[in-house]
């Protein structure tokens, strides 16, 4: 910078307003400023407006006016800006929080996330079961206590049914889920920063893509070269060989280019040699440039003077605007139609386009103007910032599930246009920032329900079409990389930054990031969302069913004058079964085969669903009925207390193994199942039928639990209840299957 007189290098935190700042190719602006003096001046503003192409900078006269970020020839140079060609001096206008980059940070500041739906819903479930099971637990303390005067087995039912009711294993399973489901996303390449996006990443319905960078690479690449009407298209990175009449403009363009450029169309150029089969007689290694005619607001074209070693002759190259080479070659109208008709070809095709010229100059003279040269035209060459392998394809899955695709994008139209029928978007209505200016927000609600492009975005506009969507009810997630997409990011139900090229800001204000930066790795992630919702939701309806049987068989006894079945040390034992098989077990689940080709779930479906919950509490009861029934059957054969309850526990034990197993699927038959991959649930299976085999066999273990030998009767009765427990609940299956197709199947 320049202060006193005298210039030197000061921390950027301790710039104030009117200081003058230096800028170079290759630096990034300190502060907000206005160009007092440039030469040939090219920033990078995609970090503020997502536009690949760098923009023109002209010095001010006199006072100028803010304007926004974007289009060429303003002025105005913005804090954390990539100056990639040229130099200037600029007055300091603002900093801190008064810059652009500020006045995001400001938004920011203005956007909080609540709690999300889950954590609301199981909250309330778990309010009301602890309510309603700290009530029943004193009053069976109280009853026992009073009608059989034994307050201290009394204390042990009450402690016994406060273990069977109390839920507490809904937060650990909305804990175990979440933290495994962000274990999960990370194996497809997905960072979660916040659980709450691996809750709503299977219910999302709207994914909105910034373009630069998320879509596209955020590079220029070389796509075409045009000689004489003729057009050769160049894949990226497909090493194809260049027809010879092509070589020339390739050349050409070269060596009108930087040495070692900083801008990204120089780079362009220059990697379409590297990426190509390119003959080394055309780089010229031992000729050396002699002189330079740069870019000016007269003449938006550069030249570069090159001479050999002889010095015998001077070669002119010379690359800009279509328009400005068609000026330095003095182009007739025919010629100028025919390239123009050119220029329109590679435009419609999205493609940055720039003119190539070539020049021969004896010495020893050179003119003061590049216009003195006899320039003739070589050729055009179309730029483009490429498409993302697999995006299309992508975009096709989101389709298949019901997710809707629009890219915001601060490009212009015409290349928000082309890159949407590349990627397979409709851009039949495309909705610019100066369209969405004059709208309300209930005009741009409107429109965003069929929009699918939005071209000419800036930040706080971004962030009003998210809020849009949001209000018609959608569950939004939102791509970008730039510090204009942070408020977006944030605002989303579902942030998601790029890990590679993203930005700080970017990658701070996001729930996800996507550390390969690839886009497919964002349907991988919602394929894993609805997973783990289906999943949790198969979770918690085996948590309320399985609670059922062992409740009652907890308040049944006093009830009905029973000896206890159940003590804490039998609750202790089931929970080790059942506080695994709710987490790891159903975790574990692979997903429904058709979890990618089916709507996402309504944003309002609740986790406990009266559907759920009544079909939850049958199961449950059904099971209850059966356990108690064997109790009663036992006592009334005139079996020991202690028989009755090993046989009773031992049915209760593998009714719960049976309850997983049926609970695994609820859109395939139970048999069907087996078949379905889950080693943690065969483990939990496994884990819990030894060890009970190990209670009942061990005569130790037998009296620290009250049990008996069991006979071989009991048993077959035991395993006759439990096939004819498993035969209600697959004719249920089915009937529910048949008639009920999409009652309680997951929807995501």
């Amino acid at each position: 910078m320049i202060r006193d007189g005298h210039q030197g290098n000061v921390p950027a935190r301790e710039i104030v307003l009117e200081d003058l700042i230096v800028l170079g190719e290759g630096e990034r602006a300190p502060a907000d400023a206005t160009l007092l003096k440039g030469l040939s001046l090219l920033v990078d503003e995609s970090l503020l407006t997502g536009e690949s192409v760098p923009v023109r900078k002209l010095p001010g006269s006199g006072a100028v006016a803010p304007s926004r970020p974007g289009g060429d020839d303003h002025a105005n140079i913005y804090a954390g800006t990539l100056v990639v060609r040229g130099q200037g001096v600029a007055r300091v206008t603002g900093i801190g929080a008064g810059t652009e980059v500020g006045k995001i940070g400001r938004a920011l500041e203005t956007i909080t996330s609540g709690p999300t739906t889950l954590q609301i819903e199981t909250r309330r479930v778990v309010r009301i079961l602890a309510s309603i099971g700290i009530v029943v637990c004193i009053g069976v303390v109280v009853l026992f206590g009073i009608l059989r005067g034994d307050w201290l087995r009394g204390l042990l039912a009450g402690l016994t049914l406060a273990m069977a009711i109390l839920p507490e294993e809904f937060p650990v399973v909305l804990t175990i889920f979440l933290a495994l489901g962000a274990w999960r996303v990370s194996r497809v390449h997905v960072l979660t920063r916040r659980m709450a996006a691996v809750e709503n990443l299977g219910a999302a319905t709207v994914l909105c893509v910034d373009k630069t960078g998320t879509l596209t690479w955020n590079r220029m690449a070389t796509a075409a070269i045009t000689v004489d009407s003729d057009i050769h298209e160049i894949p990226p990175g497909s090493g194809q060989s260049i027809p010879e009449k092509f070589h020339e403009t390739l050349e050409y363009a070269i060596l009108a280019s930087q040495d070692d450029p900083s801008d990204p169309m120089d780079r362009a150029i220059q990697d379409a040699y590297r990426d190509s089969v390119f003959e080394r007689d055309h780089l010229h290694r031992d000729w050396r440039v002699v002189r330079e005619y740069p870019l000016s607001p007269q003449l938006l074209a550069v030249s570069r003077v090159w001479t050999s070693p002889g010095g015998d002759a001077f070669v002119v190259a010379a690359k800009g605007a279509p328009e400005a080479i068609a000026d330095l070659c003095h182009l007739d109208p025919p010629a100028g139609k025919t390239l123009a008709a050119s220029v329109r070809a590679l435009a419609g095709q999205g493609l940055r386009v720039i003119g190539v010229a070539r020049a021969r100059f004896e010495p020893p003279l050179l003119p003061r103007e590049a216009h003195d040269f006899s320039f003739e035209l070589v050729g055009l060459v179309g730029l483009v910032d490429p498409i993302r392998p697999g995006v299309a394809q992508a975009i096709g899955e989101c389709r298949a599930a019901g997710v809707r695709v629009v890219m915001i994008t601060g490009d212009s139209p015409v290349t928000a246009e082309s890159v949407a029928g590349k990627i397979g978007l409709d851009p039949a209505e495309i909705v610019t920032g100066s369209d969405l200016e004059g709208m309300d927000d209930a005009e741009l609600a409107r429109r965003s329900r069929d929009t699918s492009v939005f071209a000419r975005i800036v930040p706080e506009q971004k962030l009003r079409i998210v809020r849009a969507l949001q209000s018609l009810g959608e569950v939004v997630a939102m791509t970008g990389d730039g510090v204009n997409d942070a408020p977006a990011l944030a605002a989303a139900q579902i942030g998601i930054a790029m890990g590679e090229r993203g930005t700080d800001v970017a990658r701070e204000a996001a729930a996800l990031v996507l550390l390969d930066d690839d886009f497919t790795s964002i349907v991988h992630a919602i394929r894993v969302g609805r997973r783990i919702f289906d999943n949790l939701k198969r979770s918690m309806s085996y948590l309320l069913a399985v609670h059922v049987p062992i409740a009652g068989m907890s308040v049944l006894p006093l009830l009905f004058g029973w000896p206890l079945v159940l003590l804490p040390i039998h609750i202790v034992f089931l929970e080790l079964i059942i506080d695994p098989a709710c987490s790891l077990a159903f975790e574990g689940e692979p997903e429904e085969e058709n979890v990618m080709t089916r709507p996402p779930r309504p944003p309002t479906e609740r986790l406990f669903s009266t559907r759920g919950v009544v079909r939850a509490m049958l199961q449950g009861a059904v099971i209850l009925l059966l356990v108690s029934g064997l109790f009663v059957l036992a006592l009334h054969r005139g079996r020991s207390d202690s028989e009755a309850r090993t046989i009773t526990f031992t049915a209760l034990v593998l009714a719960n193994l049976a309850l997983i197993l049926v609970d695994r699927s609820r859109t395939g038959a139970f048999l069907a199942a087996f078949r379905v991959r889950n080693p943690a649930l065969w483990t939990v299976v496994g884990g819990a039928g030894g060890l009970l085999a190990l209670v009942l066999a061990l005569p130790a273990a037998r009296t620290l639990f009250g049990f008996s030998l069991l006979r071989s009767g009991d048993l077959v009765s035991i395993l006759a209840l439990g096939v004819g427990g498993l035969a209600w609940a697959e004719g249920v299956g089915a009937f529910r299957r048949r008639h009920l197709p999409h009652s309680d199947a997951p929807r995501g």
